[in-house]
């Protein structure tokens, strides 16, 4: 416990209700009973510099950033200067300046950089051991949606996602580790950058299975207004979660809403649809003029909604990492049909743990489920069977104490 860690993380991770907050916030925790913590940390706005109060048990100190870059600054930034948007919108003169204040009053043994945009704030010289937590390979996204989309928007991602490869490597050259979330995205990395492949490894995610259980004593699901001419609750549900400003996932459902869940209302007249997430943007809120289509908009707690749900969707055609929805569905006990996007990484059987599906076969997946209560509760027992066996937090944080004391090279801690 005498060893002073800096945790450099791009968003507060506070409260863990969102997919970057639920890792960072339990990867400083597990960072905390190793050693004292020393959070460095960018906010989205006021109201999110505030919740770094509600990490006061776990850290040392505490430095918060808001961050006042919009993207259309960020842009012109990344244009003159040749760098990635992702980087400019995430640099501060204000960041760079509480990160040197801090690299000079302080000795630091580790430094955890939570995202590659927070790698910039760290400098060359450091005398630390230098974790690289890039979660996903961001430059891959990018070339993703290079791939799919118009003239012009196909030039903007390309360029996106070969500067941010070029930076990836530069960082990864830097760091003692690069960390991704899941065996896929390490194997991925390695592939682009064979010349650090050594120092790769994967961290994954986990869930809590204390928290996310079927057992669960949960508040009363909100009412849902009735779906004429039908009382409210005669149909099943269909469930999707995630943050609903999020390309990938406006993407999902928009394209669930439109060319899957139709069919599946032909066989269940009474189905619902319920899009369950933060921030919605206009094309998300207009798939609620859809019939049988629900928009929720933020809810206090998912838990309510995945215990009532009939069937969890995760439609993804572009995913990266491990997806928490995914997780928290299947910790809860729920039937999930995923695409095959959204399952990669996970360490599961397709048709065991869950049912993994196309964009093609996705309404006669959800269909034969609905048609099969028992099949349901039997793919819903194994799933939470195997959240418990596989992704408890403690269990796939334990890496981390080796990785931060580097007593042992990545293949010996992989082996562990």
């Amino acid at each position: 416990m005498n060893r002073d860690i800096l945790f450099l993380c791009h968003r507060v991770p506070f409260p863990p209700d969102r997919g970057d907050k639920i890792r960072s916030f339990h990867i400083l925790k597990a960072l905390a009973a190793l050693g004292r913590v020393h959070l460095l940390t960018f906010a989205d706005d006021d109201a999110d510099a505030a919740h770094a109060d509600g990490l006061a048990r776990w850290v040392a100190s505490t430095s918060v950033i808001v961050r006042r870059r919009g993207r259309a600054r960020a842009a012109v930034s990344a244009v003159l200067s040749g760098k990635p948007v992702s980087l400019t919108l995430f640099d501060a003169a204000a960041m760079r300046q509480a990160a040197a204040r801090l690299f000079a009053q302080q000795r630091f043994d580790v430094v955890y950089a939570f995202s590659g945009q927070m790698a910039q704030f760290v400098p060359p010289d450091a005398d630390a051991r230098f974790l690289m937590d890039f979660v996903d390979v961001d430059s891959a996204k990018f070339d993703g949606y290079a791939a799919t989309a118009g003239p012009l928007w196909r030039r903007i991602n390309a360029r996106e996602g070969r500067l941010l490869a070029r930076y990836e490597g530069q960082m990864a050259e830097r760091a003692d580790l690069s960390l991704f979330v899941s065996g896929a995205e390490a194997a991925l990395f390695r592939e682009r950058h064979p010349g650090v492949g050594d120092r790769v490894m994967a961290l994954e995610n986990g869930i809590d299975c204390d928290r996310f259980r079927p057992d669960a004593v949960l508040p009363p699901l909100p009412p849902l207004p009735p779906l004429p001419p039908l009382p409210r609750g005669n149909g099943p549900l269909l469930l999707f979660t995630g943050q609903m400003d999020y390309a990938p996932n406006v993407e999902a459902v928009d394209g669930f809403a439109r060319g899957v869940f139709p069919a599946i209302r032909s066989g269940f007249p009474t189905a619902r649809f319920v899009i369950v997430g933060r921030a919605p943007v206009p094309a998300v809120q207009a798939l609620a003029m859809l019939p049988g289509v629900e928009v929720t908009g933020t809810v206090p707690d998912v838990r309510p909604w995945l215990a009532a749900a009939d069937v969890v969707v995760a439609p993804l055609k572009l995913a990266r990492g491990i997806q928490n929805k995914v997780l928290e569905a299947m910790a809860m006990g729920r039937a999930v049909v995923a695409s095959p996007a959204a399952q990669e990484g996970i360490d599961v059987e397709p048709g065991r743990h869950l049912i993994v599906a196309g964009p093609e076969r996705q309404a006669d997946a959800v269909r034969a489920l609905l048609s099969d209560p028992v099949r349901r509760a039997s793919l819903g027992r194994a799933a939470r069977a195997r959240m418990v066996e596989r992704y408890g937090w403690d269990q796939v944080l334990a890496p981390l104490a080796r990785m931060t004391s580097g007593a042992a090279n990545p293949a010996a801690i992989a082996a562990e």
